[in-house]
């Protein structure tokens, strides 16, 4: 108040709580402060102002001069909505004077900072299958701490589709039953319910509800099928079970009872419940000439409701005789390329019974996958092919089972023998043979052996060897039939067929008879059964005299058809001279050589006697292998012959003889003398030139 004036004035507070988020949030009160004038001056008449009660917990602030009242800590609305102060004002006159009689009252103004809670979480309810629609089934409740439309709530089902068959009432929270239930369908619900409350902006939270659907008997049991049949022989055991009937019940907890309602004549048969089932048992003996057949109704009742199904048993004759196969064992033979779905043998047994005591089935005891047994004919046929290779027999048991009851059996044992037919050809046990032999062996020599297999057995197996239809060397070959082993039919040249391509076959003697061909490649091997031969017999030479030594005075060659070491050639030098008059004087060694490996014989020095000088060196090779060329050496005077051999006589014509072999040791063989067969010729016209 203003002292002069008497002016009111009047405060805003804004009130500010601790709210988690969203907030905090704040709130304003009006303040008025009333300060009655004192009437002093100067110092006496300045006020101050403080709060002296009513400031719980320090939420507020007085400005001592001013008297402006703050709020200076967060205000809750939900933990004080009002506040009292007491304010005290006092002068600064000595002594100082003052007032408390001032109050000021603070309303705190709420704003929504709470959340709706709900007041149990999770909510669990049942409901019986059978209510009626409306029915109340729990009430969902949540508070909101705040006031007015700020806990005003609005409850609403979360994530339900259409056909959810609760609902919720939006103020209150009871969620009630809004389509029928059906426990058998569903038996329990679970989903969320949201209370939002009214604020500005609005606050939620969600709990979740379970609601248990509980059974009613509203479904009557059901059997599983309406018609039941059975087959019984009037010879069964009483106490033999007939069959089991079933019922359902979509229930929970059901127990179902059964029985036998209707047409169980002379009371023939009984029924008991087993394991959900009804069980129906032959109560007294049957008499297939009284009955024949039974027509059942059969009951099935959970106690209030109940479903009814028919069973037929047809009585049949008894089953006395067994099926009986003719012999306890067969054996049939079958060739291993027939093919598949040829029938092997029918199989077949008797039994004196009559209807379906009579009926046969034919079965196989063990499963043989080349077989198969047709059940209605007993006709065995292949279901593969057969090999003999592979396996010679099978034996089957087969049974023949009767349709009465109970059945009846008898057993048989089918052999099956797997014929051969030649469907192997022979295979060698190499890809190709190779053999070699010497020239120089006689006739009917071994030189290598074939051999070869047949998978197939008899005579499809047997095999005999032949070059017919192959090459047997023009004839230098043959073959034992038997043992394959390759002979040779004639004497063998080297020299003139040195290798041979053969080729024989195994053929065996089956219908029709199947051949494999096999190269044989056979090497003559060399023997020394050829001498060389020189290229002429007789050579005529002119020599200078005076000729220097190391002169070549002729080439005499020679050949050998024969290969190796058997072809390589020695020569030896034999030379004598022989006057006109038959006088014979042998050159000193040395005065005619071979040069080595050249075949060419040249002067060695002077000539004084006959000598041996060697060519080639190499091995003794066999007399029968020598062979001798004359040579015929002439002089073109006598002045120089004479200085040869130191002799003094008349001018003559003289022939040097001398032979040349092919091997160091041989014996020399004498040369008769031989007359000039024409005249000299000019010693510069050699007929072989060095």
């Amino acid at each position: 108040m203003d002292p002069v004036t008497g002016a009111i004035t009047t405060l805003l507070v804004e009130a500010t709580d601790q709210g988690q988020e969203p907030g905090p949030r704040s709130a304003t009160a009006t303040v008025r402060i009333a300060v009655e004038d004192d009437n002093d001056n100067g110092s006496n008449a300045l006020v101050h102002y403080s709060i002296v009660s009513g400031n719980t917990r320090g939420h507020f602030y007085i400005d001592a001069q001013t008297g402006a009242l703050d709020v200076v800590t967060p205000l809750d609305y939900e933990v004080s909505k009002e506040f009292t102060l007491r304010i005290r004002a006092q002068d600064g006159g000595r002594p100082p004077l003052s007032n408390i009689s001032g109050l000021v009252t603070v309303q705190v103004l709420d704003v929504n900072d709470n959340a709706p809670i709900f007041v149990s979480t999770p909510f669990q309810a049942t409901v019986l299958e059978n209510v009626p629609l409306g029915y109340s089934v729990i009430h969902v409740q949540a508070i909101d701490a705040d006031s007015g439309d700020n806990s005003r709530l609005v409850y609403t089902l979360l994530e339900t589709g259409a056909g959810f068959p609760f609902a919720i009432n939006n103020s209150t929270g009871w969620i009630v039953v809004a389509s029928e239930l059906d426990r058998e369908a569903v038996d329990s619900y679970s989903f969320e319910v949201e209370a939002q409350d009214q604020g500005n902006p609005p606050m939620a939270s969600s709990a979740s509800v379970t609601v248990t659907v509980l059974d009613v008997n509203d479904n009557s049991p059901e059997f599983t099928q309406r018609e039941y049949s059975a087959r019984l022989n009037e010879d069964a055991a009483v106490g033999s079970s007939v069959l089991t009937v079933s019922a359902v019940d979509r229930d929970a907890n059901s127990v179902i009872t059964y029985q036998i309602s209707s047409g169980n004549t002379r009371n023939r048969f009984s029924i008991t419940s087993q394991s959900g089932g009804g069980l129906i048992s032959l109560a007294l003996p049957l008499d297939y000439k009284l009955e024949r057949q039974y027509l059942l109704t059969i009951t099935a009742s959970d106690g209030t409701r109940h479903d009814t199904a028919h069973v037929v048993v047809n009585v049949t004759d008894a089953n006395t005789h067994r099926p009986v196969f003719q012999s306890s064992h067969y054996t049939v033979n079958v060739n291993e390329d027939r093919p598949v779905g040829t029938t092997v043998v029918v199989i077949s047994a008797t039994d004196e019974d009559t209807g379906e005591n009579a009926r046969i089935t034919y079965l196989m005891e063990d499963s043989i996958p080349q077989f198969r047994i047709a059940a209605d004919t007993g006709a065995v046929t292949t279901l593969m092919e057969l090999d003999y290779e592979d396996q010679v027999s099978y034996t089957l048991a087969i049974t023949a089972r009767d349709n009465g009851i109970p059945q009846k059996s008898d057993t048989t044992y089918l052999e099956i023998l797997v014929s051969d037919v030649n469907d192997n050809a022979p295979q060698f046990l190499r890809d190709s043979y190779q053999g070699s032999v010497y020239e120089d062996v006689p006739a009917f020599t071994s030189v290598l052996q074939v051999s070869a297999t047949d998978r197939d057995s008899g005579l499809n197996g047997r095999i005999f060897y032949t070059f017919q239809g192959g090459d047997d060397g023009d004839g230098d070959f043959i073959i034992e039939s038997t043992s394959g082993i390759v002979r040779t039919l004639r004497r063998l040249d080297r020299e003139n067929v040195p290798l041979y391509l053969l080729r024989a076959f195994a053929v065996d003697k089956g219908v029709p008879a199947r051949r494999t061909p096999v190269d044989v490649q056979v090497t003559v091997l060399d023997v020394n059964d050829n001498p060389p031969v020189f290229e002429r017999d007789e050579f005529d030479i002119f020599v200078e005299e005076n000729s220097p030594i190391g002169l070549v005075v002729a080439r005499i060659t020679a050949t050998d058809p024969d290969e190796g070491t058997n072809a390589q050639i020695m020569a030896t030098v034999h030379v004598r001279l022989r006057d006109a008059n038959d006088n014979s004087r042998v050159l000193s060694a040395g005065s005619v050589g071979c040069r080595q490996g050249a075949g060419r014989v040249l002067g060695a020095g002077r000539v004084q006697a006959g000598c041996w000088v060697p060519c080639v060196t190499g091995s003794t090779v066999p007399s029968s292998a020598l062979r001798t060329a004359v040579v015929l050496l002439a002089l073109p005077s006598l002045a120089w012959l004479l200085a040869l051999l130191s002799v003094n006589s008349d001018a003559l014509l003289f022939h040097y003889l001398f032979a040349i072999n092919n091997c160091l040791q041989v014996t020399p063989q004498p040369l008769h003398p031989q007359s000039p067969r024409r005249a000299p010729r000019s010693p510069r016209a050699l007929p072989y030139p060095p």
